[in-house]
């Protein structure tokens, strides 16, 4: 769903000024001062796990990468390139379509219309099984697809059989994500936390005994993902079904989830191709480092560089998902004023995360690499790549924390237009120019996102302080009882 950017004249700003105009004033401050504690708490209680989760749910393809790479040099290839191509045309269209739940259930939950959320996440989860079957498809042609693009035969031939064990994940993927949107936007996340805890540990079992044991080889590895996904769709399922917290969020199946299809599907589209756009580039980044001198090394550093900032990104998605809750929520029962406070305090937040992890990432550049190789030419390449990966890292917890407010607020459709200027437009043509012309290499690859990342920061941040946040929070009140229309109606 189309939003607009109000007036600059008419709305409230992001960031006031207050003056000192005597005791009342001293107190409106004092009162200030407690909201935005009150504030920080809210968030880092949803963050904190929030993080936990997405590095779980993570760690489940590390840990099965890693333990095929016990199986030999050509197993390992044939399973990260597949993992590779998993999340590229799978988990990140899911991942993206379920997104749009942040706003819808999360407004809903404001508005405090609990049943709604538990019809928003039941329409999300058809959609997404539907989408899972051309996307297995695709799946099941791995092999052929990977050397029509001139992969190596016998690489292609491995990831193709890694990929079709890998089937069930999509289903059981889709699934676990509406799960954790229908909790989160409940502020319900300890549950999911210790949910996927679990999961990871049992995960590690089924490794060691299908890779390891069984002689399934980089099969067993595939298939232990699936099994493990499942087992965690399995835990979320029975908590929603037995908790009293989701007594009144969860009312059973309804045949109401598969009215007003076409509404889910104007924000979860566009907030599909807002995250697609923005992961895509990072992976093309690393196809385009093959095209480099010395492609090997070129490689190997930008995949390191892209793993590592892929796990501290975590910290800001956490945050970025607790402030679209907070919003989401704020918006929905009318409170616009609490809306735009956790916009600010979020933005505090990941500006003082990105220093401090950029911080660490400097410290660490000069030993960074031994993690990850032996080769002197490969630790010296990350320790010059590592000072401008904490600056990507710094401008990438800034626009994720303001794609949280933009799913929060229902601004899907303006974000797949601001990444689609700032990745494809701005950001690929600076790397190619870069790397290619400018002969910087695989530092210019990584400038050119850079490039990118400072386009995307700076137009999420002027379309949000001129936001206008009570016509957002009235945008809001009309959008949960739209949705809300066929429910009455059948009532």
């Amino acid at each position: 769903m189309e939003r607009e950017v109000n007036n600059p004249t008419i709305s409230t700003p992001l960031i006031q000024v207050c003056e000192d105009n005597g005791p009342e004033n001293g107190t409106e401050i004092s009162h200030g001062r407690s909201e935005i504690l009150e504030e920080i708490k809210k968030q880092l209680w949803l963050a904190g796990p929030l993080i936990s989760v997405s590095l779980l749910i993570y760690s489940l393809q590390m840990i099965s990468v890693m333990f095929v790479g016990h199986l030999g040099e050509l197993s390992l290839s044939g399973a990260s390139m597949a993992t590779s191509f998993a999340s590229v045309t799978g988990f990140s269209l899911l991942m993206g379509l379920s997104s749009a739940l942040e706003t819808l259930s999360g407004q809903a939950y404001g508005a405090k219309q609990y049943h709604m959320l538990g019809i928003h996440m039941q329409r999300a989860m058809f959609v997404l099984l539907i989408v899972s079957i051309p996307l297995a498809v695709i799946w099941a042609n791995t092999r052929s697809i990977l050397t029509f693009f001139g992969q190596d035969a016998a690489i292609s031939a491995e990831a193709g059989q890694y990929a079709r064990f890998m089937i069930p994940c999509l289903f059981a993927y889709g699934l676990l994500q509406c799960f954790i949107r229908f909790l989160q936007t409940q502020n319900i996340v300890f549950p999911m936390m210790l949910s996927c805890g679990i999961t990871t540990l049992i995960h590690i079992t089924l490794c060691w005994i299908l890779v390891l044991k069984s002689g399934l080889g980089n099969r067993g590895a595939a298939l232990a993902n699936s099994i493990s996904y499942w087992i965690n769709v399995l835990f979320l399922g029975l908590y929603v079904k037995f908790s009293s917290s989701c007594a009144k969020s969860w009312t059973g199946f309804s045949k109401e989830s598969l009215r007003n299809i076409p509404t889910f599907l104007k924000l979860a589209i566009p907030s599909a191709v807002m995250v697609c756009l923005e992961m895509w580039s990072f992976e093309m980044m690393v196809l385009l480092s093959g095209l480099l001198p010395n492609p090997e090394l070129e490689t190997s550093v930008l995949s390191i560089c892209l793993n590592t900032a892929a796990t501290v990104w975590m910290i800001p998605f956490g945050l970025s998902g607790a402030v679209s809750t907070r919003v989401s929520n704020e918006l929905g029962a009318g409170h616009p004023d609490a809306a735009r406070l956790a916009v600010r305090v979020v933005l505090v937040m990941a500006i003082i995360e990105g220093l401090l992890v950029g911080l660490v990432l400097i410290l660490i550049r000069n030993i960074w690499g031994y993690a990850f190789s032996n080769e002197l030419e490969v630790i010296k390449y990350v320790a010059i790549m590592m000072p401008i990966l904490a600056v990507s890292n710094f401008l990438d917890g800034l626009q994720c924390v303001l794609s949280g407010n933009a799913r929060g607020c229902g601004w899907q459709k303006i974000g797949a237009y601001v990444n689609l200027g700032s990745y494809y437009l701005v950001g690929i043509p600076s790397a190619v120019l870069l790397a290619f012309v400018f002969h910087i290499r695989g530092k210019g690859l990584w400038l050119g996102i850079i490039c990118a990342l400072v386009v995307q920061v700076l137009s999420l941040f002027t379309i949000t302080i001129r936001t206008n946040w009570e016509q957002e929070a009235k945008k809001a009140t009309e959008r949960v009882y739209d949705s809300k229309i066929p429910v009455d109606i059948v009532s």
